[in-house]
C-alpha cells in the first residue's frame, strides 16, 4: 500500500502513517501511536483497513483523542486515506464509520473532520457519516472544509 501511494507523489494521509520510514518496520510500528503530548502532538491511535478476501491493505485511519488549537483549525479528530487503486469504492465511508465507533469508545460526543475543498470524495465520505459543514478556512493557501459529526 505504501509503495503504491509513494509512487504517485501525492501526500499520504493520514499523517501518522507517513511520519517515519515504513520500510524500517519496527520503528514504523512504534511511531504509529502518540501516547503523550510531550512532543506537542496529542495522543492518537492508528488503524489499517485490510480487505480480508484479497489480503490487501486498502487504507488507514488515525484518531486524535482530543483537539489542540492546530487540530481544531486544520486536522480534526480523524484523518483517513485510501490507497489510490482502491478509491471510489466506498472504503473511506466504511473506515470513517468504524473510526466513529472508536471515537464513541473514547467518550467523544462530537467529532471534527477536515478536508481540502477540492477533495470531493473525502467530503462525500464525511457527509455520508453525518458530517455537517461548519465553515471553510484558508490554511497555507488551501481552502479547508470543517465538518462536525454528532455522536
Amino acid at each position: 500500500m505504501m509503495d503504491e501511494w509513494t509512487a504517485t507523489d501525492e501526500q499520504i494521509v493520514p499523517y501518522a502513517i507517513r511520519k517515519t520510514d515504513y520500510k524500517d518496520f519496527e520503528t514504523y510500528l512504534n511511531s504509529l501511536e502518540v501516547t503523550d503530548n510531550d512532543s506537542g502532538l496529542v495522543p492518537d491511535s492508528t488503524w489499517f483497513c485490510l480487505d480480508d478476501d484479497r489480503q490487501l491493505f486498502v487504507g488507514a485511519v488515525n484518531i486524535r483523542h482530543y483537539l489542540n488549537e492546530r487540530l481544531r483549525l486544520n486536522g480534526g479528530h480523524i484523518g483517513d486515506g485510501v490507497r489510490p487503486s482502491e478509491r471510489k469504492k466506498g472504503i473511506a465511508t466504511q473506515m470513517i464509520a468504524l473510526a466513529l465507533d472508536k471515537c464513541r469508545e473514547l467518550g467523544l460526543k462530537k467529532v471534527l473532520m477536515v478536508c481540502d475543498q477540492k477533495n470531493i470524495g473525502s467530503a462525500k465520505s464525511i457527509i455520508n457519516n453525518g458530517g455537517v459543514l461548519e465553515n471553510e478556512v484558508i490554511v497555507d493557501g488551501v481552502t479547508e472544509q470543517r465538518y462536525w459529526i454528532d455522536l
